[in-house]
């Protein structure tokens, strides 16, 4: 990806209030969950701004974004964000294949017990 075809769809930002939870490969094929406003946006500056990349995905550039999925709001974001990262790689890697994966997650924030996350190969 080059600088131009960042910048162009850094400008095409959604709302500013419309979160999303994302996924990026790393260079040695790990996996990094985060949230933002705007995952491609972070996805650049995880790549090529120290100061503002996390120190994982620094020690592994390049990265790239390989899945993101908007959610209700920022408390929604972090909390899924929070289980995200809980997760193995092998259910991380179900949720890139399996679009409807990642609802897995919702289920510790209705209140309920939190449950593990089942998520299977169909």
């Amino acid at each position: 990806m080059n600088d131009s075809s960042v910048t162009h769809s850094m400008t095409q930002a959604s709302s500013p209030s419309q979160w999303f939870l994302y996924l990026l490969r790393c260079q040695d094929g790990s996996l990094y969950g985060g949230i933002s406003t705007a995952p491609e946006r972070r996805c650049h500056e995880h790549n090529k701004i120290q100061r503002r990349a996390s120190r994982y995905v620094w020690a592994r550039r390049p990265a790239i974004l390989v899945w993101q999925q908007p959610v209700a709001d920022k408390s929604t974001a972090l909390k899924l964000e929070y289980r995200l990262k809980r997760l193995p790689k092998t259910k991380k890697e179900q949720l890139l294949t399996q679009p409807d994966g990642w609802q897995q997650l919702l289920p510790a924030l209705t209140g309920a017990s939190a449950p593990s996350v089942a998520l299977t190969a169909e």
